[in-house]
């Protein structure tokens, strides 16, 4: 009887495990991803000053890709930021998301290219 409850246990546990990761799963899908280079132009706003953040930087390479046709020749189309609400939620997602210091040094100080993983409420930034 004994070993036939622990069995069931088991059985329950391993259940509700693949349950708990089919939910983060869920909650972590990819929405869409691309590939840019953080140029020149994507280090300065509209009134040309500079950008002292990785995700002000992020957010005007897709804002001149998108609104003003100034893309980079390595920069690919996302559908996410082709929305201004939604660049407008960069900075939140890149808080959200992952990027090693290293990356945010990169895009602040260089001009490197850099993969952007959109997922609900965040961003994965490499640089490649």
């Amino acid at each position: 009887m004994r070993s036939k409850f622990i069995a069931y246990a088991i059985v329950f546990l391993a259940t509700l495990s693949s349950l708990q990761v089919g939910v983060s799963a869920n909650a972590q899908e990819l929405l869409d991803s691309y590939i840019a280079r953080i140029g020149p132009n994507d280090h300065f706003n509209s009134r040309g000053l500079r950008l002292k953040s990785a995700a002000a930087i992020i957010r005007q390479d897709r804002a001149n890709y998108h609104k003003f046709g100034k893309a980079d020749g390595e920069d690919e189309y996302d559908s996410y930021f082709s929305s201004k609400a939604n660049r407008g939620r960069m900075e939140r997602m890149l808080r959200n998301g992952r990027s090693s210091g290293s990356a945010i040094n990169a895009i602040i100080n260089h001009q490197p290219l850099i993969r952007v993983k959109i997922y609900r409420n965040s961003v994965i930034v490499k640089v490649l």
